[in-house]
């Protein structure tokens, strides 16, 4: 596995930029999930930095001015570290690291790195080590070193190899391998997803950290690690529910984030599996964070990536106990703010808005019961379609 991040208490610095398509309040947002997932790989910020910019600079991201202010900063404030809130390019990561003489990481990068951390299984560690070579591969660079050495040696090398060129061939072999690990293990799962039968599987999607594995625990007798960091839960969890006599598979799947490296998406298609075979996806949102749109619009865009985009669903608005602590502000809601608008309202809202939708805490479980009541309507729809001559076995309840 590629080396993680080296201290728990890393000094940090991040940087953003402003542009039209990203205005100053959609940056503040990226730069403060930025900011969880640094405080989540185990390091601490220090400082942001932010630029108004028609487009990054092609060589280094940042302009001249910018870039000389962020260097004075990280001599006198002893950083180890400048996180970048978007996906540089190979050039662009070379230049910023060979003008501020630093370690420069960027979005993905950082996004690797902590699910570099949070795989449990060799199937996670392996998807996720394919996707960090699969990213540094165009990132090698001639005092790039620190690779195992498997192949090499008296006669390995070509005439007049070089060193960056074995370590790409090195990186090369590697992804192969991992690659051919992986479709043994996808043979394997399918096999395993075949013996499961003909029970309804019902799949948790959603924003990372929205409390998919809290709601998994709190409908069923799973005890699935819950924690409030980004990316707690990395491996697929499936357990067997019965509500009302009824049984079902429930999955618990990968947390989603905005700008996702397709590095991961790629890497991740067959634990995605789960999703792409649910019957009914149940679709958890964040109520209490403010851009909770946001958090939806990419879900969906995944979604529809994997070809799950239209599937019966159910929203989920959970944490709603939050957000009446937080006295978040409204979106949903014309011309109102939160001090003239009532959870009711929102509710309302949103009701117009989606055909299926649920308000609870699954922290506090807060309507858990009414949820499964919910469930178990839309698991029997699926269920009687499929096997009508089973209808008399679940009732049907209102």
């Amino acid at each position: 596995m590629i080396e993680k991040s080296s201290s728990s208490l890393e000094r940090t610095v991040l940087v953003g930029i402003i542009t039209l398509d990203q205005p100053k309040l959609v940056s503040e947002e990226y730069l403060n999930e930025l900011n969880f997932l640094t405080y989540t790989a185990g390091g601490t910020v220090v400082k942001r930095f932010t630029q108004k910019m028609s487009s990054p600079d092609p060589k280094t991201f940042l302009g001249k001015g910018k870039m000389e202010e962020l260097s004075s900063y990280i001599k006198i404030h002893d950083i180890n570290s400048v996180i970048f809130d978007d996906e540089l390019s190979p050039a662009q990561q070379a230049n910023i690291e060979k003008f501020l003489k630093c370690k420069i990481v960027d979005r993905t990068g950082l996004i690797l790195d902590i699910f570099a951390q949070r795989a449990q299984t060799s199937y996670a560690r392996n998807q996720v080590e394919l996707a960090q070579y699969q990213y540094i591969l165009p990132r090698l660079k001639g005092l790039w070193t620190h690779l195992e050495r498997q192949k090499g040696g008296i006669g390995m090398r070509g005439p007049g190899e070089t060193e960056i060129e074995t370590d790409r061939r090195i990186v090369r072999n590697k992804i192969n391998l991992l690659k051919k690990k992986l479709v043994i293990i996808d043979k394997q799962m399918s096999t395993q997803r075949g013996n499961r039968g003909s029970l309804v599987r019902v799949a948790l999607v959603g924003y990372t950290n929205v409390g998919k594995s809290t709601l998994m625990n709190s409908i069923s007798k799973a005890k699935v690690f819950a924690e409030d960091k980004l990316f707690a839960t990395l491996d697929t969890t499936v357990r067997k529910v019965v509500i009302e006599n009824m049984p079902f598979l429930l999955t618990d799947t990968v947390g989603f984030i905005r700008k996702l490296p397709t590095q991961l998406v790629d890497s991740f298609k067959s634990t995605l599996t789960e999703i792409t075979e649910a019957d009914l996806l149940i679709h958890i949102v964040d109520i209490s964070h403010s851009n909770y749109n946001d958090h939806i619009e990419s879900v969906n865009l995944i979604l529809n990536e994997i070809n799950s985009g239209e599937k019966p669903f159910i929203m989920v608005f959970n944490k709603i106990d939050m957000f009446m602590d937080n006295k978040q502000i409204v979106e949903d809601v014309n011309d109102m703010d939160y001090e003239k608008n009532s959870i009711e309202s929102l509710k309302k809202s949103l009701r117009k808005k989606y055909d299926k939708v649920f308000f609870m805490s699954a922290l506090n479980k807060d309507d858990v019961n009414n949820f499964r009541r919910d469930v178990y309507k839309e698991i029997r729809k699926i269920h009687v379609t499929r096997f009508p001559y089973n209808a008399f076995l679940y009732p049907d309840i209102t």
